[in-house]
């Protein structure tokens, strides 16, 4: 299927541009993120089919502002750049890394999509309808999702807390 970038670029892009915004929180990267997110569609070119493309769009975006994230906080933990007197100070950020793993551990089993609904509803602040639209469900089946999701932590937090 043919797909026709320029106007993508012209009814998506605000919606792409809002979201690598949101993650990247500058906007120099985020600028870069969205020309990287439409290079990579029309690299994909045939393989991707255009039923969906708000929620297409809005996972390739989401993902690659991720992965910058995560490629900017390994160049930033670099041992070698680290001055030697941090290794013996105390570090009262043991509760930020164990929220960090926990979060992680409770959304390692979960579907992209569910991710992606869990982002735009608790990061990105959007409505049922806004997140229905992008991810094109309807807005029981994303209110489904948040539920069974939230049941699903739950049992995740109880079992990591040892009940």
């Amino acid at each position: 299927m043919h797909i026709d970038i320029g106007s993508w670029y012209v009814k998506y892009g605000p919606m792409v541009i809002r979201r690598c915004r949101s993650l990247l929180k500058n906007e120099d990267e985020a600028m870069d993120a969205v020309q990287d997110v439409f290079v990579n569609v029309l690299r994909a070119g045939g393989r991707l089919h255009g039923a969906f493309p708000s929620s297409l769009l809005y996972t390739i975006a989401t993902n690659l502002c991720l992965n910058r994230l995560k490629f900017k906080k390994r160049e930033a933990t670099d041992l070698a750049a680290i001055p030697e007197e941090s290794f013996f100070t105390v570090d009262s950020g043991f509760e930020q890394v164990d929220a960090e793993l926990l979060i992680k551990a409770i959304l390692e089993d979960e579907s992209e999509t569910t991710r992606t609904i869990l982002f735009m509803y608790h990061v990105d602040g959007m409505v049922l309808r806004e997140i229905a639209e992008a991810a094109g469900l309807s807005i029981p089946g994303v209110k489904k999702r948040l539920d069974a999701f939230k049941k699903r932590a739950r049992i995740k937090l109880r079992e990591s807390q040892g009940e």
